[in-house]
């Protein structure tokens, strides 16, 4: 297998890519990964002086369009779809089709980017998603919603939204309804802003060590309150 590039210093040119690519896929050309570039299926980065500088996930990308060509003959458009998906934490099917929500994995077993050629990605599912992934009625969705305890970033929602609309469900079955839940919230926040004041605002890995030491135990004072 070839190496990849060494993005460390700002990238590599697109001659350094070609070179890398050309390992795989012989046909490859310069006219070839600029005509890719021109319909936004990669984006690399430029300098002052106007050069590309493609980082080792856009040399990842390129491989993902090219091998989708020659092994799956999918036109640009279904492969620019798949990207997206990708983008947004979803794996692509055989089929050529982007994973339906209903076939997402639980949250904790995601896939990391990197089995999809693509670096940094986390799951963002629009509302529709969101609800076939956790099972969950528009009423249901709505009213969580009406309560903070599920928030959209932006125009998605991330993993977690998953687990939390699951185990609202759980509970509307033993007949506890979102309204009720509001203390999981509070403590949230309360818990979230304590750790925040010792890591700082930026997550990090250690914000991610506190958050699992918070959830066990936030989960043993639950227990340890509860009639033996």
């Amino acid at each position: 297998m070839a190496s990849k590039p060494d993005a460390g210093a700002g990238g590599s040119s697109i001659g350094e890519v070609l070179q890398v690519l050309r390992a795989e896929f012989a046909d490859v050309t310069i006219s070839k990964i600029r005509f890719l570039e021109a319909e936004g299926l990669v984006t690399p980065a430029r300098t002052a002086s106007g050069y590309r500088k493609f980082s080792a996930a856009d040399v990842d990308r390129l491989r993902y369009v090219l091998t989708a060509q020659r092994d799956q003959y999918l036109p640009l458009k279904v492969i620019k779809e798949h990207l997206a998906a990708i983008d947004r934490g979803l794996r692509p099917t055989p089929g050529g089709r982007p994973a339906a929500p209903e076939q997402l994995p639980e949250p904790a077993g995601l896939p990391a980017a990197e089995d999809f050629g693509v670096h940094g990605t986390e799951l963002k599912l629009t509302r529709d998603e969101l609800r076939a992934a956790a099972g969950i009625s528009a009423e249901l969705l709505a009213e969580l919603e009406s309560h903070s305890l599920l928030v959209a970033r932006g125009n998605h929602y991330d993993g977690d939204a998953i687990l939390i609309a699951r185990a609202a469900a759980e509970f509307g079955r033993h007949g506890v309804e979102p309204r009720h839940l509001r203390p999981f919230r509070t403590a949230a926040d309360r818990e979230a802003g304590l750790i925040e004041q010792v890591t700082g605002p930026r997550r990090t890995e250690r914000t991610e060590e506190l958050a699992a030491l918070a959830v066990r135990l936030h989960a043993a004072l639950v227990r340890a309150r509860l009639p033996r």
